[in-house]
């Protein structure tokens, strides 16, 4: 979490700094201060010396930085882990360079984990930071690195400058490099920052293939090739939200896939502005730079004051796509989340009432929806929008955290209870942090919102936003939210936020984007500190925050208001590239589809939604009896294979003929299952065989349609019916490599796949 603390030389974050500057006796503390001399070159001439290593290993991955007689250290190597010998000489020759014609007389790194601005480079800075116009440069030199473990700390200073910067880096047992950045002002003046990375990766020369996240509403998490010319690819928000563009970016070596190739992705645990930055260097390789935008003065450090920046997160994976998944997921899972009790326990099928009720609720009639939906087999109940005072449309409303007596006379806690007679936990819709001009908050506090001085506010939805960096206006929050918290059995918020944030502005006239995300977390934080079994979903109006920031206090993502499972194929896929399955919402809802009008079997919306957090976004008292019946046999279905869902391996297959596989495989390849969706109508007579990844090619296993499916198709083979059987039995190496003929699917269909491994005797 970014955040920033003030304070001299006398107060606890004087002391702290220079306790850090100092190091601490169990640190293994390297050379001090070298002579400033230009890597590549001494002053008469001479080789120069060897430079020192530095390395932090994974069990796969090595990150090496070399550090030179002056300067910040030097990435030379980020990827495949390294032989554990090597010699500083040995790298000092294979990577001397000769100095290329019309460029600075001294040769210096370019890739180094901060490059700045105005002296010796001319890559995009990672630090840009003034004086009023002074102190725009920056030459740092490393003091210290200090050692603990997988993580390191390279702390550096610039006299001149006046500024000191604190480098945290950690490479741990799941192969994810984790940074952050740290800035101090050491001098008697304002220190105006506008930009600071969180984190500096380098990627191979040979990187052809960049793959970024980009959307709209409904549309979010589309994977999207960017091209990288000889200049720099941006990408930016400024809004404080990612339903536009998630903050990460992906990128592979010529021929990468889905399960073979090496390739990298580097994200940024922000729920803020972000800026992401790809740009080769001189010798080719690619120069990647990840941290949070910054408004126009929005970061000033006053003398003392430090800045730390969000955490960026990358990895490296020589599998492919999936296999790059595969690392992020576990380090999500092992790092990031933070699960009441500290364990993870089955994720609760859930029952969400918007799709079936919109603002039309009726106390009696929800009682009878938890029934049907306690019958389909839900074990969450989500009252949604339109719960409290005033709330018949989205005009009016927002900030009137108190239920409407016309609807609930008695409050929340009757249908609290009654969910949790039907063995459901309750969950409640919120959006705290925004405000409807027609609301009795905004009439008693028309300045508690966000806005320019002078200018009239910008509204969005109907909506402003609340300025959460006033202590009384998150207070206010904290206990209308905590009251009805305590005045019913609510086990679960969905928390909301319908609008990009545009004239953010606080009272004193200051932009408060930055501010106001930590003031979110800082909410969130100090709710589930109160209530510790609370878990809090991450709405957002759908994708508008997923990041690994909000993950440390969120324990689902909702990923799209689009719950169409045509649209979720390439939502979730875009997804899972960075998040686990676990933590996304993945809702079946009615035919046709709320938001595209598209109609769907029940088979087909119920598969694609079995491989996230399942739950059900529909009126279940209009279902007929046998949708109802089949239903609630696939929620039986996602039950039996929740463990496996939620714990297992990703993988994925290419899309082939418009047909497309993912799966997620147990750690000891003892069980699997796979979605094969059929997006468009086949070209081929008889698709192409169906390999199926992640499978051990020395096990059998037993390959099923679990129920509720059948084989379909014109004429299916007798093989092809056994699938929904006894099964057809087959070793891994055959499933994996040559594959499998499946039965005829129609375009906008899918297959349910479930591989078991059996005994060698089986048939």
């Amino acid at each position: 979490m970014g955040q920033r603390t003030g304070g001299r030389s006398g107060t606890r974050a004087g002391i702290a700094r220079r306790r850090l500057l100092a190091g601490v006796a169990a640190a293994t503390t390297l050379a001090g201060l070298r002579p400033r001399v230009a890597a590549g070159s001494t002053p008469d001439g001479a080789a120069p010396p060897a430079p020192e290593i530095l390395r932090l290993d994974g069990p796969g991955t090595t990150l090496l930085l070399l550090r030179h007689a002056r300067g910040l250290p030097e990435i030379a190597w980020w990827g495949s882990r390294l032989p554990d010998a090597l010699d500083g000489a040995w790298l000092r020759d294979v990577r001397a360079a000769g100095r290329p014609n019309n460029r600075l007389d001294r040769q210096v790194p370019e890739a180094t984990l901060m490059p700045t601005v105005g002296l010796d480079v001319q890559t995009t800075p990672a630090l840009v930071a003034h004086r009023g116009g002074l102190d725009w440069t920056a030459a740092f030199d490393v003091r210290e690195v200090r050692r603990d473990g997988s993580a390191c700390v390279v702390v550096a200073q610039d006299p001149v400058a006046r500024l000191s910067l604190e480098l945290h880096l950690d490479l741990g047992d799941d192969d994810v490099l984790t940074s952050r950045s740290v800035l101090v002002n050491e001098g008697d003046s304002g220190l105006v920052v506008d930009r600071i990375a969180s984190g500096v990766f380098l990627l191979p020369a040979a990187v052809a293939d960049l793959r970024a996240l980009e959307g709209r509403w409904a549309r979010e998490f589309q994977e999207t090739s960017v091209p990288l010319a000889r200049e720099a690819l941006t990408i930016e928000t400024r809004g404080n939200r990612t339903q536009t563009h998630f903050p990460g970016l992906l990128a592979g070596l010529p021929g990468s896939g889905e399960e073979t190739g090496t390739v990298f992705g580097v994200q940024l645990g922000w729920s803020g502005g972000h800026r992401l930055t790809a740009e080769r260097v001189t010798d080719g390789r690619v120069l990647v730079t990840v941290g949070e935008l910054f408004h126009p003065g929005e970061v000033i450090l006053g003398a003392g004051e430090r800045l730390e920046t969000a955490t960026a997160h990358a990895a490296a994976s020589a599998e492919g796509w999936s296999g790059l998944s595969r690392r992020f997921h576990a380090h999500a899972r092992q790092k990031v989340l933070r699960w009441p009790g500290g364990t993870m326990r089955p994720r609760p099928v859930t029952f969400n009432t918007w799709e079936g009720n919109g603002f039309k609720l009726d106390e009696a009639r929800l009682m009878q929806q938890a029934e049907a939906a306690a019958r389909l087999g839900a074990e969450r109940f989500v009252l949604d929008d339109g719960w409290f005072r005033g709330r018949r449309s989205d005009r009016a409303g927002l900030g009137d955290w108190t239920p409407d007596p016309a609807i609930f006379p008695n409050g929340l806690a009757p249908l609290a209870r009654r969910v949790n007679e039907l063995g459901m936990e309750f969950g409640l819709w919120v959006e705290p942090e925004m405000v409807n001009p027609d609301s009795d908050l905004l009439r008693a506090h028309p300045d508690w919102a966000l806005g320019v001085r002078g200018r009239d506010p910008v509204t969005s939805r109907r909506q402003l936003v609340l300025d959460l960096t006033r202590p009384e206006v998150t207070e206010y929050l904290f206990e209308a939210i905590d009251r009805q918290l305590r005045e019913a059995p609510i086990a679960y918020l969905k928390w909301d936020m319908n609008r990009d944030l545009t004239d953010a502005g606080d009272a004193a006239g200051r932009p408060a984007y930055r501010r106001q995300a930590l003031a979110v977390y800082a909410l969130m934080d100090r709710l589930r500190a109160a209530h510790p079994a609370l878990e809090i979903e991450s709405c957002a109006s759908g994708g508008g925050r997923s990041d690994l920031g909000i993950l440390g206090r969120a324990l689902r993502v909702w990923p799209s208001d689009c719950t169409d499972a045509l649209e979720r194929l390439d939502i979730q896929r875009g997804f899972l590239r960075f998040l686990p399955p676990e933590i996304m919402g993945a809702h079946v809802s009615a035919s046709p589809n709320h938001q595209t009008g598209r109609r769907h079997s029940l088979g087909f919306r119920a598969a694609v939604a079995l491989f996230g957090h399942m739950g059900v976004e529909l009126d279940p008292l209009s279902l007929p009896p046998d949708q109802a019946a089949e239903l609630a046999e696939w929620i039986a279905l996602h039950k039996r294979l929740r463990p496996l869902l939620h714990g297992g391996l990703h993988h994925a297959g290419p899309e082939l003929d418009g047909r497309r596989v993912q799966g997620v495989v147990a750690p000891d390849g003892g069980e699997a299952v796979y979605l094969v969706a059929q997006r468009t109508s086949p070209s081929a007579a008889i698709p192409a065989p169906l390999t199926l990844p992640g499978l051990d090619d020395a096990q059998l296993y037993r390959l099923t349609l679990p129920g509720p499916q059948a084989v379909r198709g014109y004429a299916p083979s007798d093989a092809q019916r056994r699938l929904t059987g006894e099964g057809l039995v087959s070793s891994g190496a055959l499933l994996r490599q040559t594959g499998i003929l499946l039965p005829e699917q129609r375009p906008e269909t899918a297959l349910l796949l479930h591989a078991e491994a059996v005994s060698s005797n089986a048939r």
